[in-house]
């Protein structure tokens, strides 16, 4: 697969086949996406890369928490204004459609929280982390090393594509990161930006037809001095 069809042909999976995934296959596409750059090669991204019983104590583990105030050690950005609020709204309207969620339906609104929590049925999950220390500091915050981390995201998720695999990356999957620490055995000072859950795309729900649109280009750029 060229770059061109793995980035048009990725897209964020919400249900999976249960079937694992190859060890020798995520420790693969770990290793290549790390050629990702980063500020002055610092390299700041760690990963878990977790399936099987381990991966079944962390959602089982997230369910019990279902419904409590999230606590991720990077926060969300809240209410979004616009044009951030009418792109994400789009999303979440064309996802209700094609599974036929009814709009105000609390219970199936619940349902859907508790699908992310359980990562979609991924059997699989690769957890990105990075220290502590080197994004928040007293005086500012260091934004780049989470930068750096998007970009090895968007590798792991390109070469997923590339395997056959799907992924979503999910803030939900870190939004209780002491859970995943205490289970992973993480240490305390690190952060927990990212988790990608991954496997076999299941075709045959619906909700994997669903693909969002994207802002054209003269919405998003201005041109300079160029033919």
């Amino acid at each position: 697969m060229d770059i061109i069809a793995a980035i048009t042909t990725r897209k964020s999976i919400r249900a999976f086949k249960p079937d694992p995934v190859p060890a020798e296959v995520l420790r693969d596409i770990v290793r290549v996406a790390q050629q990702a750059p980063s500020w002055a090669n610092t390299q700041p991204w760690e990963f878990a890369i977790v399936g099987g019983k381990k991966l079944e104590e962390i959602k089982l583990a997230f369910a019990g928490r279902s419904g409590e105030r999230p606590a991720p050690d990077f926060a969300g950005p809240g209410r979004l204004p616009e044009p951030y609020a009418a792109r994400a709204g789009g999303m979440f309207a064309g996802i209700a459609k094609v599974t036929g969620m009814a709009g105000g339906d609390r219970t199936a609104a619940l349902w859907w929280l508790q699908q992310g929590e359980n990562l979609y049925g991924a059997p699989a999950a690769i957890y990105i982390y990075l220290e502590r220390d080197f994004c928040f500091r007293e005086d500012a915050t260091n934004v780049w090393p989470v930068f750096d981390c998007g970009l090895v995201a968007q590798n792991i998720m390109l070469l997923a594509n590339c395997y056959g695999l799907g992924t979503i990356a999910q803030a939900q999957a870190v939004h209780h990161p002491d859970i995943l620490r205490d289970l992973l055995g993480i240490a305390e000072t690190k952060a927990m930006l990212l988790g990608i859950a991954i496997g076999y795309p299941d075709w045959d729900e619906a909700v994997n037809s669903f693909k969002p649109d994207r802002e054209g280009v003269d919405a998003v750029a201005r041109c300079y001095d160029i033919d």
